[in-house]
Order: structure tokens, then C-alpha cells, then sequence
């Protein structure tokens, strides 16, 4: 009891939590309250222009190269209206033998010019994986802003 009371006491927990989450929770409401509310007003204007465009993102045309050393993934997202800064496009693929899952941000390479708001993205993995264990994504980003908490939306490549 004597080892396990200092690991479990009250005190340990309030002063961790203040550490990791009341003092981090009240520096994020000063950053966006600071000049009248700004960077919280931008990340409402961001939740709005999430809301009105996530019906009508759409992926395109999907291409993988593999070789002995990597997958190189390039995907064609339709974005619409949305920028294309509001939006994070990753490779996805589920944790295998106790590791994190992957999540690996691919790259906006060049605008499609036939379609407005189209975009390719790109991004190569190791190939000690089999291609078929990704999956693309779009998810949500602004700076500031705490996702999935205030965007939980998720757009899979099926």
C-alpha cells in the first residue's frame, strides 16, 4: 500500500491533470479569444465550410506503383469548393503485431485543370507491407483546431 498510494493519491491526479490537460485547455482559449475572438471565428468559418462541402468530396483515379523497396500511392481527390489546406489526405492502414497503425500524409503534387477542385495527391510507403493493407482518407485540419473533437469528419476511399 505504502509504494502503490503515492502512484494512486489525489494529489498526483490533480497535478497531472493540470499539466496535461487544464493548463494546455486554458492556453488553447487564450490563443483563440486573443484580437477579438480571431482564431476562433476562423476555425467556425472552417466547421461551416467542412459542413457545406463534405457531401461532395469524391476520390478519382487511384495509381500504385510498387517496387522491391516501396508502394508509391498517387489519388485524385475532388475537393470541390473546399481549400485544399482544410483537409489532411493520408494512407491509412490497420496496426499489425502490437504497433500504432500507420498514418502517412501524402502530398498535394498539381491541380487537375478539367475539374475544378480536383487534386492529385501522392506518397510512397516502405513495401514491407502489401499495397491492399492502405487505404486513402481525407480528414479534416486547421491549425489550433482539436480533431476529431471538432471535426469528426472521415472520408475512406472504398
Amino acid at each position: 500500500m505504502a509504494r502503490l498510494a503515492p502512484r494512486f493519491s489525489a494529489n498526483r491526479t490533480v497535478r497531472e491533470y493540470t499539466e496535461r490537460y487544464y493548463l494546455p485547455a486554458a492556453a488553447a482559449y487564450r490563443v483563440r479569444a486573443a484580437n477579438r475572438g480571431e482564431a476562433g471565428s476562423q476555425i467556425a468559418d472552417w466547421q461551416q465550410a467542412l459542413e457545406n462541402e463534405w457531401p461532395l468530396l469524391r476520390f478519382g483515379e487511384i495509381k500504385v506503383e510498387t517496387d522491391e523497396v516501396q508502394h508509391v500511392f498517387e489519388v485524385q481527390v475532388y475537393l470541390n469548393r473546399l481549400d485544399p489546406n482544410a483537409v489532411r489526405v493520408e494512407l491509412y492502414a490497420d496496426a499489425i503485431d502490437g504497433e500504432m497503425p500507420v498514418r502517412h500524409e501524402m502530398s498535394r503534387e498539381r491541380g487537375l485543370e478539367s475539374a475544378g477542385g480536383g487534386y492529385v495527391y501522392r506518397a510512397a510507403v516502405p513495401g514491407n507491407r502489401p499495397a491492399l493493407d492502405y487505404t486513402e482518407r481525407i480528414v479534416p485540419r486547421h491549425d489550433g483546431a482539436a480533431v476529431p473533437l471538432e471535426a469528426a469528419q472521415i472520408l475512406w476511399q472504398r
